[in-house]
């Protein structure tokens, strides 16, 4: 059995208008599934405001889905609740991209760690400090920064930092949401080796959020590609690199510079990114695809799964 199982999961918000008007909607997460396994590291991609950050807020309570199932470990996790919600909040937790705004810079490193250490541990005052310095020295610092404050550390101490707070609860379960993407390139390296070895060390499963498919192509097992709130493609890292099925994924690694080549065979795609508040009929992609035809604008292509379900795309006409 899968550690977690994604239905059909929606999400959207409600848009202010005025009081007259029908209320608007803004489609965010638009029935996605995926499943994933342990121990392994599942990539999502796709164009800033498709709906990455929101989907893996979802999958951690931080967001409230309007429709679906997310099933961890086979327990329900959107309808529990009280003590049966507290157990499970042990097995998953989030590393935030901005390692500036996630760290609270009133709370000394260890206060920030304790607070995760005490809510899902008895363990005696002394024995949580010993548990935070032991949480410090796995991501590559020392005991010595217990005692300091966010500001006395530059972005990739930061993000150790917030690596070592979602550890702390030992968690089957991670989303990492953009964790490199405000980092300088070389650190970013640094930070995705350090949860490879984590998960090596932990078998700690990975939802690993970016829009750098070269990064996401190294740290993943295989790879979802999102477009306007919907799931249009999902296959084994390698093969989705090597043969993309659908058009949206083919631009996105057309857009990746090859060495000593560039950006030969550029795929460029006219017109924006439609609004979720008014989300295209039929295919959601076909007003910017340069192989659309009539039937893409009318009707929306069902999942098609092929290699025993080892591949799926939403396309209605796959390169």
């Amino acid at each position: 059995m899968p550690l977690l199982e994604v239905k059909n999961l929606s999400v959207r918000y409600k848009v202010r208008s005025a009081w007259f008007r029908k209320p608007r909607y803004l489609q965010a997460v638009n029935d996605v599934s995926f499943s994933l396994e342990r121990g392994e590291t599942l990539g999502l991609v796709g164009e800033s405001g498709c709906g990455k950050s929101t989907l893996g807020k979802a999958l951690v309570k931080l967001e409230t889905p309007c429709a679906g199932e997310i099933l961890l470990d086979g327990k329900d996790l959107i309808r529990a609740k009280g003590h049966e919600l507290k157990q499970m909040r042990k097995q998953f937790q989030m590393i935030f991209q901005d390692p500036y705004g996630s760290l609270n810079p009133r709370l000394s490193i260890f206060s920030s760690l304790d607070e995760v250490i005490s809510m899902h541990n008895r363990l005696p005052g002394s024995r949580r400090r010993e548990k935070a310095a032991e949480l410090l020295e796995m991501v590559g610092l020392t005991a010595e920064a217990l005692n300091r404050y966010p500001h006395q550390f530059s972005g990739g101490q930061r993000q150790r930092i917030g690596i070592a707070r979602a550890l702390a609860a030992n968690p089957d379960f991670i989303v990492a949401d953009e964790p490199v993407s405000a980092l300088d390139v070389s650190v970013q390296a640094a930070i995705v080796n350090l949860l490879q070895e984590i998960q090596e060390k932990r078998h700690t499963s990975f939802l690993f959020i970016a829009h750098d498919l070269a990064v996401v192509e190294h740290i993943s097992a295989r790879i979802l590609v999102m477009y306007l709130g919907n799931i249009v493609e999902c296959a084994p890292a390698r093969e989705l690199v090597s043969s993309p099925r659908h058009p949206y994924t083919q631009a996105l690694l057309s857009a990746v510079p090859s060495p000593g080549k560039g950006l030969q065979n550029r795929i460029r795609l006219t017109g924006d990114v439609p609004s979720p508040l008014a989300p295209p009929s039929g295919c959601p992609f076909h007003e910017r695809c340069p192989f659309a035809r009539e039937r893409c604008k009318v009707e929306k292509p069902p999942v098609t799964v092929i290699n025993d379900g080892g591949r799926s795309f939403a396309c209605w006409y796959p390169r």
